[in-house]
């Protein structure tokens, strides 16, 4: 595929994306387009390469009219999603932690030697540089934001492949947070509930084109 023809498409996906509020409940994402969905969360970048979080893809309609009492930005999502997705971020991710040695370790395969030198650094950079040692909630929000890149990610997916989806905000954490710790689901010691996200195909087309502020007004060249 030549370069003009990749950028026609990347832009199409961009404009053709849109907040859908209610979907076509009889219309399933299939499985290998919500597979390379959700993958390309997966494989996100996040900051140190810490990977600060956990997807719950919550297809349990009991789970979800649960949800849907506490997330006032999820009430037509949540009825009519193929699938709906919780992104967890993790608390405490610094190094040292059990979790953060184990990516180290297990997962980049650091060597002892190096990972000291490592954990030094990266100390350096989350308190020195960032002040999150502040507060366990300047930690968290650190880790939050790494979750925004993997759910940019998957909507921009999603539009590639001609899906539609929701980011939401709209749910009251310390209920959300209380209802997945009493489900069994999660850990709050762990995780907290970050951001959520709805797939599959809007039940009518946008009422309007796509708006945005002008190139020259967000956009600035330092040359």
């Amino acid at each position: 595929m030549e370069q003009q023809a990749i950028r026609d498409q990347i832009l199409q996906a961009f404009n053709f994306r849109h907040a859908t509020k209610r979907f076509n409940p009889d219309k399933k994402v299939n499985a290998e387009d919500f597979h390379t969905i959700i993958e390309a969360g997966r494989l996100s970048p996040s900051s140190i390469g810490a990977e600060p979080w956990r997807f719950l893809v919550v297809q349990n309609e009991d789970l979800r009219q649960k949800l849907k009492k506490v997330s006032w930005g999820a009430q037509g999502q949540l009825d009519t999603a193929s699938h709906f997705v919780i992104l967890l971020a993790r608390k405490n991710v610094r190094p040292g932690t059990e979790y953060l040695t184990h990516i180290m370790k297990e997962i980049k395969n650091v060597p002892d030697d190096v990972l000291e030198d490592m954990n030094k650094r990266y100390e350096m950079f989350q308190n020195d540089s960032l002040d999150l040692y502040e507060s366990e909630r300047s930690l968290w929000d650190w880790a939050s934001k790494q979750t925004y890149i993997a759910l940019g990610n998957m909507m921009s997916v999603a539009a590639f492949l001609g899906v539609d989806s929701c980011p939401i905000e709209g749910f009251s954490m310390k209920e959300v947070t209380q209802l997945l710790s009493d489900e069994g689901i999660m850990n709050e010691d762990e995780f907290l509930p970050s951001v959520m996200v709805a797939f599959g195909y809007r039940a009518e087309d946008p009422k309007r084109a796509k708006t945005r502020q002008a190139y020259e007004d967000v956009i600035e060249w330092l040359e």
